[in-house]
């Protein structure tokens, strides 16, 4: 009886098929979305031209999208490392295959190259990693197995036989096919016997093999009478033997004498149309399996994540004793569990790194996860514990609940860090680690928008300058240089023309007039309104006077430095939404004013490239974790008086997609609701189009007793004894401010749990009051929660709370329209949110909104400048003030953040330190480079 023949062409079209019916479906589900393979091969031999053709024909016929990568015979291998490297980091390409064998002028280790590709694109299954893993039978969906042992197995399976328990013998040993056929063989529960050129009595061993593959390149060498009657029998090799009967003069041949020995098995590959066929469909078939990884993670991202154990101590041992006892996972870890690609990890040391904005685009079809805004009640001096229950939160969202969760924080200015306040890591059991790095340098963002802000302001001054001691054409053949006999306008200066309504784009052709329009900004000395900062608090330069040295001949000004992030670039950041966005809004920020009344802008100044390049790192969020191994953005760090106090809208953005459509992302609001809240509301969301399904309002006994008439609490100072001993009537008196936040969340539409952050003197009486109070204003839940002492564990029930509130009924609404005029605007959140009687403009005010409406500016939301310290603009007027008139001293425009500023009294925008800074208790070990003292 003749063997059946095994058609690897019938079977491969079959596979093909089916692969292009998975591919079809792929871009159903995501429009865009196709499966790619790039072919490198280094010179031009004909034999690797007619392979790389078949395999581009079959990717056609299947829907995969190929690039054929052909490199001169002159490449080195560095060359050629590099190419495989930058396809490494495509994260468009899927599959990536070196056409062997190489063919070049210069030495090239092949074995180097293959290594070099990545393991996860490694689609011909040659990469040292596995091979690893396919030597110690790890076959899951991390490990590619060469195509030819694939397609092999391929063509057993489809004879019905089963594997587990038969004798195999595979005669060849290479890297490429006898190897790996025989650890799948093996990993399949065969008796496997791999032979090779050293081998004795090979007639003898063979003919024991219920399943033969040969792979030897010796034509014909396996007879029939070495074949075991009923084998199955894979021939893999492909040789040319002389054929006079052929046009071309030879044919075909594999290492099995085909005529004979199909007398005796019982299945048998035919050459050629057996596993040549089979080797090419597997590879697609490798192909589209490295895209399905991707398309799975894009479709709905995945999270393999390893919390980290907490162990509690008691009594609660400072915040950096907590931080330095436990591990952090390094970043690189904790951004593969979260569904991070590498080349989307930007590495700043072990423990943090820079996340791409190229996630959005990859995970553009994934659906958002449930957004969450932690913020709190009108806070004491000493702050209730935002930041600490919006990472406590997090941690029992993750480590507890199990949930995809981020936090996103905003990074601390080095000003309070060694002035008052202290670091923003959190504390206790709910932190940020490594909080030392959290609270210090970070990443630079700081240092960034430290520098850009000085070239601007630098640029500011210069241009004056320059202007006043030049005349018209000098000034414009400056401006305006011949480079190598040719002149030409910039890109940033072809803005200008367009802004001034000059149509000529040839430098020589202007008018006198129009070079003058064009050269002359006519800063007006007095009206400058942007400053230089820095990242300290530093009183003596609130006021200061600059231009002093004999060079600038007599152009003294009085100026000022404010925090560096007082400054707009900072609340630019924390608002864009690309790296283009980010430079067309620092380009529209507003620095002066000319004398004839015109704001004068960056772009005016022509430095809005620059800011952008010194920005390109910034725009990044850092990723780091929480004492549990939960992750976290860090990212921006706006003032929250003078601008919007909320960390960046692109981390949320990101956050979002990674957390994907069942988990949380949870961000903080700076100070009390009546700021911190209503500018993420009416500012962030507005501009990042993201709708919340909860706040979390966050409040302590000690705050609500403060405001039912407590002692005045003072930063550094004892409290008094009605803080830590129970006194109902203050607290009961004191719930008007809470109650009057969480109606002030109802404006939004967005319901509200209220998160009591419990100490150690509170009562249950009085915790018990605070609860029902709560409920009774509105709040869907009123939870305690002990995540400073407890971790994530103490935050469970707030935990459930949130989803609970989340899932509930939401109809999210701003609290006025943007067409409202300027003056509206404001006394809507006077109003509302302040519980004023209504707003007196004071003539600077009154006078800024005249001229930012006809400027164009009144259309944009407003950003109330008032102490964080009272609803009212008093900070001594604590609970609910009633019948109050909020006047506005002046208002100022953020064009590039994008929002009005109204200043209600006085708003320092550069801290001085106090009598004894935190500096005092800031300190590294010099052996370990431990730093201590940091809170």
């Amino acid at each position: 009886k003749m063997a059946q023949r095994l058609d690897g062409k019938v079977i491969s079209a079959s596979i093909r098929q089916a692969l292009a019916k998975q591919v079809a479906e792929m871009v159903e589900k995501l429009p865009g979305f196709k499966p790619r393979l790039a072919v490198v091969q280094v010179g031009a031999r004909e034999d690797s031209n007619v392979y790389i053709r078949m395999k581009l024909r079959a990717a056609l016929e299947i829907g995969i999208e190929t690039t054929h990568i052909q490199l001169s015979s002159s490449t080195t291998e560095e060359q050629l490392i590099e190419k495989i490297n930058e396809l490494n980091n495509n994260a468009d390409v899927h599959g990536i295959i070196l056409q062997l064998p190489v063919e070049s002028d210069f030495p090239i280790d092949a074995e180097l190259a293959t290594n070099t590709t990545c393991p996860s694109k490694d689609v011909d299954g040659l990469n040292h990693t596995n091979a690893g893993r396919l030597s110690k039978g790890l076959l899951g969906d991390d490990t590619f197995v060469p195509c030819t042992p694939l397609g092999c197995m391929e063509l057993i399976k489809n004879t019905g036989t089963t594997i587990q328990g038969k004798q195999a013998v595979v005669i060849g040993r290479s890297k490429i096919v006898g190897s790996p056929v025989a650890e799948l063989l093996k990993w399949s529960n065969a008796t496997v016997t791999v032979c090779h050129s050293k081998t004795q009595n090979l007639k003898e061993i063979v003919s024991t093999a219920d399943i033969l593959v040969v792979a030897i390149r010796q034509p014909q060498m396996v007879l029939g009478d070495w074949v075991k009657q009923g084998a199955i029998v894979i021939d893999c090799g492909i040789n040319p033997i002389p054929d006079a009967t052929k046009k071309c003069g030879q044919r075909l041949v594999g290492d099995v004498a085909y005529d004979q020995v199909s007398k005796i098995a019982s299945w048998i590959t035919p050459v050629p149309g057996g596993v040549g066929p089979m080797t090419v469909a597997m590879l697609m078939k490798n192909t589209i399996h490295a895209a399905t990884k991707v398309f799975d993670k894009r479709l709905l991202p995945s999270w393999n994540i390893r919390y980290l154990p907490l162990k509690l101590l008691n009594p609660v041992p400072s915040d950096i004793e907590i931080a330095k006892k436990q591990k952090p996972k390094d970043i690189d870890v904790l951004a593969e569990e979260i569904g991070l690609l590498p080349e989307e990890v930007n590495l700043y040391g072990k423990k943090k790194a820079k996340v791409s904005l190229d996630v959005l685009n990859r995970l553009k079809n994934v659906d958002d996860s449930k957004y969450v805004v932690v913020t709190g009640i009108t806070p004491t001096p000493l702050g209730e514990g935002k930041s600490t229950t919006t990472i406590g939160l997090a941690q029992a969202l993750g480590s507890q609940l199990n949930k995809n969760v981020f936090a996103c924080v905003r990074q601390p200015s080095q000003g309070p860090t060694f002035g008052i306040k202290g670091g923003a890591a959190g504390g206790g059991y709910s932190q940020v680690i490594p909080m030392d790095e959290f609270n210090l340098h970070l990443t630079g963002d700081i240092h960034a928008i430290t520098a850009a802000n000085n070239l601007l302001a630098a640029a500011v001054d210069a241009r004056i300058f320059h202007e006043s001691t030049q005349k018209d054409e000098a000034l414009y053949s400056r401006l305006v240089p011949q480079k190598k006999g040719i002149r030409e306008f910039s890109t940033i200066q072809i803005r200008r023309l367009e802004k001034l309504g000059i149509n000529e784009r040839d430098p020589d052709k202007l008018s006198p007039e129009d070079r003058t329009r064009f050269s002359r900004l006519n800063i007006d000395p007095d009206l400058i309104t942007w400053q230089r900062v820095m990242d300290t608090n530093d009183r003596f330069l609130r006021k200061i006077t600059i231009g002093q040295s004999p060079t600038e001949k007599g152009r003294e000004r009085v100026a000022q430095f404010d925090i560096s992030v007082a400054s707009e670039v900072m609340a630019v950041l924390a608002l864009t939404t690309s790296i283009s966005d980010m430079r067309e809004r620092l380009g529209h920020m507003v620095v002066a004013t000319s004398t004839t009344g015109e704001p004068v802008t960056a772009d005016d100044i022509g430095v809005t490239g620059a800011l952008t390049v010194l920005m390109r790192d910034a725009i990044q969020p850092n990723l780091m974790q929480t004492l549990e191994g939960t992750p976290v953005f860090v990212h921006a760090g706006p003032f929250a008086n003078i601008a919007h106090g909320n960390s960046s809208i692109l981390a949320d953005m990101i956050a979002l997609k990674l957390a994907g459509p069942d988990g949380f992302v949870v961000t903080e609001a700076g100070f009390g609701a009546d700021i911190g809240m209503e500018k993420f509301f009416n500012i962030k969301c507005r501009r990042s189009g993201l709708r919340p399904h909860a706040v979390v309002l966050v409040a302590t006994i000690r705050a609500i007793k403060m405001h039912g008439g407590g002692p005045t609490v003072v930063a550094g100072k004892p409290l008094a004894k009605e803080y830590s001993e129970e006194n109902l009537e203050l607290l009961e008196a004191g719930f008007s401010n809470p109650r009057k936040q969480i109606e002030n969340a109802g404006y939004f539409g967005v319901p509200v749990v209220f998160a009591l952050n419990r100490f150690a003197n509170d009562t249950d009486s009085e915790v018990e009051t605070a609860l029902r109070l709560a409920r009774e204003s509105g709040a869907i839940d009123a939870v305690c929660a002990s995540h400073w002492s407890h971790g994530g564990a103490g935050a469970v029930d707030l935990a459930r709370s949130v989803i609970k509130a989340a899932e509930s009924k939401s109809n999210f609404n701003f609290l006025y329209p943007l067409e409202l005029g300027i003056y509206e605007k404001i006394e809507t959140i006077a109003k509302k949110i302040y519980g004023a009687d209504g707003i007196e403009l004071l003539p600077a005010a009154q006078a800024k909104v005249e001229l930012y409406t006809k400027q164009g500016f009144g259309n944009l939301p407003i950003c109330m400048a008032k102490t964080h310290l009272s609803l009212s603009h008093q900070p001594e007027l604590k609970g609910s003030p009633r019948g109050f008139v909020l006047p506005i001293r002046d208002i100022r425009v953020s064009a590039g953040a994008g929002f009005l500023y109204p200043l209600v009294g006085t708003m320092s925008t550069m801290p001085g330190l106090p009598t004894r800074p935190c500096f005092y208790d800031i300190d590294i070990d010099p052996h370990t480079l431990d730093v201590t003292g940091l809170f």
